[in-house]
């Protein structure tokens, strides 16, 4: 049976015993019925893995004993996206826990020129990032950032690899054939696509277009596809 992970930002290095989030301890006492001296594992979100055991079983200040620490850092291969909103918020929330699971440092929320719904609710997407996080057993929490505009992000992005996936006729590269750097960024434009104001910007500040396969994708598996090939790259 496999040990139960947990998201607590606040968690410290530290041998002393650590009171749950209300949270941690609902699911543990509640939804588990884990017992006392029941080893758990929990995350900071920030490379931290802290392997413990239940000192108390409470459904609201459950206690955690700090048994083992161990950092994991960051990949040397560090991918961003930059995605507009969509009109169907549950596609949008469907591709934040699958590019989770995937692997992502940052992700850039787009407001763009055909962009149709901006609605966003950061709080229940934070909480998509942290199920997807905790189901595929990893430490480092992608950071959420508030929407942008997308002409913003094109004129202050600072990754040393700039990538954007558009539909116009265009020389395209293929990215299985782009070097992996340490710190690349991705935009894929909504449902109709980046204006050709917004791509003639972004190739004019050093982004590379390129191609995601011989289909026209959603904007949600554009955005998985991406993240993808990405993450696979030698």
């Amino acid at each position: 049976m496999s040990v139960p992970f947990f998201f607590e930002p606040n968690l410290v290095n530290t041998n002393l015993p650590f009171v749950l989030s209300e949270t941690t301890s609902k699911h543990c006492v509640q939804v588990l019925r884990m017992k006392v001296g029941q080893p758990l594992n929990l995350t900071d979100g920030r490379g931290n893995l802290f392997n413990a055991s239940l000192l108390s079983a409470d459904k609201q200040k459950s206690v955690a004993l700090i048994e083992k620490t161990s950092f994991t850092p960051q990949s040397n291969t560090c991918n961003s996206i930059g995605i507009s909103l969509l009109k169907n918020a549950d596609r949008f929330e469907w591709m934040l826990e699958k590019i989770t699971e995937i692997g992502i440092i940052d992700i850039y929320p787009l407001i763009c020129k055909r962009t149709e719904h901006q609605r966003f609710r950061y709080e229940r997407m934070q909480q998509i990032l942290v199920a997807a996080m905790l189901q595929s057993e990893q430490v480092w929490l992608p950071i959420l950032h508030e929407p942008i505009d997308v002409m913003q992000l094109i004129n202050t992005a600072k990754h040393l690899q700039k990538l954007i996936a558009h539909c116009e006729e265009d020389s395209k590269n293929t990215i299985n054939n782009l070097p992996a750097t340490s710190n690349s960024l991705i935009l894929i434009g909504p449902e109709g696509d980046f204006t050709p104001e917004e791509i003639s910007l972004a190739k004019s500040k050093a982004f590379l277009p390129v191609s995601l396969g011989n289909t026209r994708l959603r904007t949600e598996t554009a955005g998985v596809v991406a993240i993808t090939l990405l993450a696979n790259r030698s």
